[in-house]
């Protein structure tokens, strides 16, 4: 097989892994951590999830096609997105289990310099990032009543912030707001929520996270 072939069918492999993960974060998603009932059958949170899983490692494969030990240290992350973005389209919930450890495995990449966003900022940006953004999401949350940001989705800006810094946090931050805002209006629109109707940021955030690391800069 020649070489370029060879790279032609990389994205097709990721994609395939990817979508592989997906599938099993939506089953994973259908019976763990909390399920009182039985498990869910496939629907459209499993397509989603499929979707998001092999767009995520594909997307991640081309941005550090050069950087390889970089690009699987941070798939790690994405992988982890992917599972929680599962478990809270299922259940709206983001678990412990896996929100907290990635906030220190992120600290090990800081620590160890095997971050690639470090730089924007050093540890200092990417500490004040993870007390800053969290700590502002939560207060513009007040005012919407009790429930309207789980504190999962603190939880998960904390990890976010220390692999992302001040400037890509930010963008993390507004990719996902706009967004949840712009699925909202089309839900709306659509009668298919109301205006009290609970939606959870969790999938959004996940989203703004991965457009993060992915983009160039």
């Amino acid at each position: 097989m020649e070489l370029r072939e060879t790279v032609s069918l990389s994205p097709l492999l990721l994609a395939g892994l990817g979508g592989a993960w997906g599938l099993a974060a939506d089953r994973l998603a259908a019976r763990w951590p909390a399920k009182a009932s039985g498990v869910r059958a496939l629907d459209w949170r499993t397509v989603v999830v499929v979707l998001a899983g092999g767009a995520a490692l594909t997307a991640l494969g081309f941005r550090f096609v050069t950087e390889p030990l970089v690009g699987a240290l941070l798939a790690i992350y994405v992988l982890a997105l992917v599972v929680l973005l599962a478990t809270d389209l299922d259940q709206r919930l983001l678990p412990d289990l896996l929100t907290l450890p990635l906030v220190g495995y992120v600290a090990v990449l800081d620590v160890g310099g095997l971050n690639p966003f470090l730089g924007e900022g050093g540890l200092l940006g990417a500490g004040a990032a993870a007390v800053l953004y969290p700590a502002l999401l939560y207060l513009l949350s007040i005012p919407f009543g009790a429930g309207a940001l789980g504190l999962g989705d603190v939880k998960l800006l904390v990890s976010a912030g220390l692999l992302l810094g001040l400037g890509r946090g930010l963008v993390a931050l507004l990719a996902g707001a706009i967004a949840a805002g712009a699925v909202i209006v089309v839900f709306l629109a659509a009668r298919r929520i109301s205006l009290r109707s609970y939606v959870p940021f969790g999938p959004f955030l996940v989203f703004g996270i991965v457009w993060a690391i992915v983009g160039p800069g």
